[in-house]
């Protein structure tokens, strides 16, 4: 678990790093919204040949990236075993006995195994060129419109930035208890299944008074640094659009359109 990357800032000099983090977090949302449009491999390899040049643009490591992706594995498992048990059209790839594997269950289940991953790719590329005092900015300013109707934007900007900068704190945390309960003859791999619950237990449970006790004294040091919600606040660190900026909103809106003409004459 201490090598979960999604959330860490890596502080790299690269292009990217130098972005404005409005320009990045539109760029983000516009590159999730394109992999959701149907556009076959054809689509899905061009979404990933521009996320590849962004990584290394980034200076980006292969390893740092497959860390982000490896927790997801399990979960793409599982969606091929229940897909295999519940799609049953398609022409037929494997029969052992009465079992039947067809073709839709596994293109199905490697569609959204390709969608995760190019998600996980773009956000992890996100999180790790972006400070997290930048990243609430940007989103800040993103959701500043919004404040004629009422919207809390400075406050849901914050809540969104510590969401992501405590992610691997917590999973470090989580690393810590489980070598701690493990030292003291917790097993949470062997057992009979009431055992390896109870042993979840005892792990869930520091988890949760670690958790809120970061949280308190997160709360303490702000109260105790004069942060009121909803109060006018300054800014000593003004965001400024550049030519490059706009060359990369530019271009993700571009990526789009290209996908969207191949989703609509495949």
């Amino acid at each position: 678990m201490g090598n979960f990357t999604l959330g860490r800032y890596l502080p790299l000099n690269s292009p990217i790093h130098r972005m404005d983090p409005r320009a990045k977090i539109m760029a983000m949302l516009l590159v999730l919204i394109t992999i959701f449009f149907p556009a076959g491999w054809l689509g899905y390899a061009i979404i990933f040949a521009c996320a590849a040049v962004i990584i290394i643009v980034a200076k980006l490591s292969v390893s740092f990236i497959w860390k982000a992706m490896k927790p997801m594995l399990f979960m793409l498992v599982f969606l091929l075993l229940i897909n295999i048990l519940v799609v049953k059209t398609g022409s037929v790839w494997l029969t052992i006995g009465s079992f039947t594997v067809y073709s839709d269950a596994v293109t199905q289940t490697l569609y959204i195994a390709v969608r995760l991953l190019l998600m996980i790719m773009i956000t992890t590329c996100l999180t790790a060129t972006t400070k997290p005092l930048e990243m609430t900015l940007g989103i800040e300013d993103l959701l500043s419109p919004f404040q004629k109707i009422g919207l809390p934007s400075h406050e849901i900007a914050m809540l969104i930035s510590i969401a992501l900068r405590f992610i691997p704190d917590l999973i470090d945390e989580t690393a810590r208890i489980m070598k701690a309960q493990e030292s003291r003859g917790v097993d949470m791999k062997e057992g009979k299944l009431m055992e390896r619950v109870m042993a979840i237990l005892s792990l869930i449970v520091p988890l949760f008074v670690s958790a809120f006790q970061r949280a308190e004294d997160l709360a303490n040091a702000m109260e105790a640094r004069g942060y009121a919600p909803g109060e006018p606040r300054t800014r000593y660190k003004q965001l400024k659009m550049q030519a490059k900026d706009w060359l990369l909103i530019v271009g993700c809106c571009t990526l789009m359109g290209i996908i969207i003409w191949i989703a609509w004459f495949k």
